[in-house]
């Protein structure tokens, strides 16, 4: 009920911060600037977060990062009521908001399993990222609205508040129990984490597959969306059609992988996939009417989704709940560390072709795979 709360209340900026951004620049450029200072602090102090995580406390970590992110979005609100805003106020904010990702996101991933049975993850993945995704999917519509009809400022607003929810969900829970030494130092604690990942190679297979593939998917998909509803369609809610389209797919996908609690072949189901995301990515440049290219997006994000919670559920249920924290913050790191790069030259290269940079993501995803299919601890990995 707090996730829910909260994730909806995300929705609100999700859609005010990109039009807030345009609104303010006009710029591409300026937007895949903007969520790659947020993305930098969000993968550098990944690792860390990992192993504070290990050492602290799950919970007390979320809940402390909680109350900044409601701090600032709460800052972010003022700054546009009172018309006080600059662009050089964004830039500190998401740099801060990313930082408190960076902590909050793998104390989420090594939170779960201490309140469940190994074999009830899969299930337990699908219901929690399902939720998210329903908040993603009937969230941006009256978020637009809000933001059309009210401004940027009530929908920061409304954000801010929501994440109170979660936070008073939190203190109502058990902290896991901690199974690292205090005594090592940080340093010594996230290099076993990755001593870990390192002498695993399935993991390490893994993890190298999923960083390349993010690097050509997510920043094109970050920038390019808001930008396209902007410039093409002219509507914020065009922009709550895509997004929602996103997470109606990913929602159906996390139903279907919820239906089953194992999956064999992980390996080869996470090269189709790679295959099928690359041609789509390399088509969305073309595609000039909004129900077409929400359709693509929708069967994307759908067969995306499966994969997601198979995968989630693979890792918790193999690594050791020692260094769950900080293996779950290696598999975010590999997931978005090239993030503020992918960003970046998404931006650049949206401000040179639009569908120039669909095609030539789409087509380094699918060589990508092409080199992953001929690894054999990619193909094996169960």
């Amino acid at each position: 009920m707090g996730n829910s709360i909260s994730w909806m209340g995300d929705q609100f900026y999700v859609v005010a911060m990109p039009w807030l951004v345009l609104q303010l620049t006009g710029s591409a450029v300026a937007l895949g600037a903007i969520l790659m200072t947020a993305a930098i602090p969000r993968a550098v102090l990944m690792l860390i977060g990992g192993a504070m995580t290990d050492r602290i406390s799950a919970r007390r970590i979320m809940i402390a990062t909680a109350w900044l992110r409601t701090l600032l979005v709460a800052a972010l609100a003022a700054l546009v009521w009172f018309h006080l805003l600059h662009l050089w106020h964004i830039y500190v904010l998401a740099f801060a908001f990313g930082s408190a990702d960076a902590f909050y996101s793998p104390a989420a991933q090594a939170f779960l399993p201490s309140l469940l049975k190994p074999e009830q993850l899969p299930a337990a993945n699908s219901v929690s990222q399902s939720t998210l995704q329903i908040t993603t999917l009937v969230g941006p519509a009256p978020a637009a609205m809000v933001v059309k009809a009210l401004g940027t400022a009530w929908a920061f607003i409304i954000d801010a508040i929501s994440f109170l929810f979660i936070i008073g969900a939190l203190w109502q829970l058990p902290d896991p129990p901690l199974r690292q030494s205090v005594r090592k130092s940080m340093w010594n604690s996230i290099a076993e984490g990755l001593r870990y990942v390192g002498n695993d190679a399935a993991l390490r297979s893994l993890l190298l597959v999923i960083a390349m593939i993010n690097f050509c998917v997510t920043g094109p998909m970050g920038v390019s969306l808001a930008w396209i509803a902007k410039q093409r369609f002219g509507s914020p809610l065009a922009f709550a059609v895509l997004t929602s389209s996103l997470a109606g797919g990913s929602l159906l996908g996390m139903i279907l992988a919820g239906l089953k609690r194992q999956q064999r072949n992980r390996g080869w189901l996470l090269l189709g996939v790679s295959s099928f995301t690359g041609l789509s990515v390399g088509v969305l440049g073309i595609l000039h009417y909004l129900w077409l290219m929400a359709a693509v997006l929708l069967l994307m994000a759908m067969a995306v989704g499966f994969l997601n919670i198979q995968l989630i559920s693979w890792f918790q249920q193999r690594v050791d709940r020692a260094v769950l924290g900080r293996v779950m913050s290696v598999l975010m790191f590999a997931a978005i560390g090239l993030m503020p790069v992918s960003l970046a030259a998404a931006g650049l290269a949206l401000k040179w072709s639009l569908p120039g940079m669909f095609a030539v993501a789409g087509a380094l995803v699918l060589l990508v795979t092409a080199l992953a299919t001929a690894h054999r601890p990619v193909r094996e990995i169960q």
